[in-house]
């Protein structure tokens, strides 16, 4: 099996998800077979696809840090190295040092700067900056009430990398629905935003190399219907073609000196104006469709890493194209009571994207239904 791209080795190293299968799905339909780095997650999704062409099983983010120098540190080529989870990214981004001289991997350029702009306080202010709307936000300590809230306003931790994350999002009507909320929240420093009765979100797929330098945006994501503080596994894809979007996300991007796969996230609103949220310094499950349309991100990262430039165009999607997380759709719609089963069954056979089902790659898809209490 082919595990190398112009002569580097591929490796994914990642918590066990259907993101990393999705990333793993997207090298080998072009040919590359990863090394698989699997820290303890979901089960044994990810490497149980037919493309991994080695797979060593951790059980943290140290653990595979540690074995990817010792096993990998000293290639003649330095390996690529991709990653699909904010976990991770946060603490290579730590050991930047120990790392920068042997692999090409998602960075920006010195020890802990990819973790100053996981702070959604930091990022906001810099999308402030660069003229996108955002929704008022104030930073403060759990179990403080700022004066002059306007509610409702929805909770967030300062970090991925602190507290509960989505387990830290709550939805308050008023003070009292806050302080409730307060004795749940993990993160001691908290993020509350206005919160808007949204039309939509809209994501942004994308790569950037050369310290931020260029910018690539493959795909954008709308979700095809809502949850109140849940993202939508049911999605349509379409162009990345909001150009004044794309020129701010950009110059972010490039302030900040990162290169690597990134998502941006944007809410809404019944306006239809568009709200920056965040950005994912990693790739996300969104990007797959990208994949499966012939503009495969990881491999597009690669080769534009290779040359030294982006060479890319936008990728052609056809109208109506829709994509489906399968197990987290179900639980939601059907078991749910939006929708009924034959409703379901209709969605997902016309659905463009499965994200664990695959005709060339089964095994993943019956390890989700044999364990799917994980998945839904």
């Amino acid at each position: 099996m082919n595990n190398r791209y112009n002569d580097h080795l591929v490796i994914v190293m990642a918590k066990e998800h259907y993101n990393p299968l999705s990333m793993i799905r997207s090298l080998g339909k072009r040919g590359i077979n990863p090394i698989y780095i699997a820290i303890d997650g979901k089960d044994k999704i990810a490497s149980s696809s037919k493309y991994v062409s080695n797979c060593h099983f951790v059980k943290t983010v140290q653990e595979a840090t540690d074995l990817l120098i010792k096993d990998y540190g000293h290639e003649a080529m330095p390996p690529f190295v991709l990653f699909t989870d904010d976990e991770t990214v946060g603490y290579v981004d730590l050991r930047y040092d120990d790392l920068k001289n042997r692999f090409l991997y998602f960075n920006a350029g010195r020890s802990g700067r990819v973790n100053e702009f996981m702070n959604k306080f930091k990022v906001l202010e810099l999308a402030n900056k660069y003229g996108l709307k955002t929704l008022n936000t104030v930073m403060c300590d759990r179990g403080e009430i700022p004066a002059g809230l306007e509610y409702p306003i929805i909770t967030k931790s300062i970090s991925p990398l602190v507290g509960g994350w989505k387990s830290d999002v709550f939805i308050c009507e008023n003070e009292e629905d806050l302080k409730n909320a307060y004795k749940s929240i993990q993160s001691p420093v908290v993020v509350l935003q206005k919160y808007i009765d949204k039309q939509n979100e809209y994501c942004l797929e994308g790569f950037s190399i050369n310290k931020g330098a260029e910018t690539y945006f493959a795909i954008s994501v709308t979700y095809n219907y809502l949850l109140k503080d849940y993202y939508s596994p049911y999605l349509t894809v379409r162009k990345a073609d909001k150009e004044d979007i794309n020129m701010a996300l950009s110059a972010m991007i490039k302030e900040i000196g990162f290169e690597g796969i990134f998502e941006t996230e944007f809410l809404i609103d019944q306006n239809g104006a568009i709200y920056f949220d965040e950005i994912n310094f990693r790739n996300s499950p969104w990007s797959y469709p990208a994949a499966v349309l012939g503009s495969s991100l990881p491999e597009l990262w690669m080769r534009s890493m290779t040359w030294g430039s982006i060479l890319c165009r936008l990728a052609e999607v056809p109208d109506n194209f829709t994509a489906m997380i399968e197990p987290v759709d179900y639980a939601k719609r059907v078991e749910g009571g939006m929708i009924t089963e034959a409703q379901w069954l209709y969605d997902f056979k016309r659905s463009n994207v499965t994200f664990y089902y695959d005709e060339d790659d089964t095994k993943p898809y019956y390890v989700m239904m044999e364990n799917r209490k994980f998945y839904s």
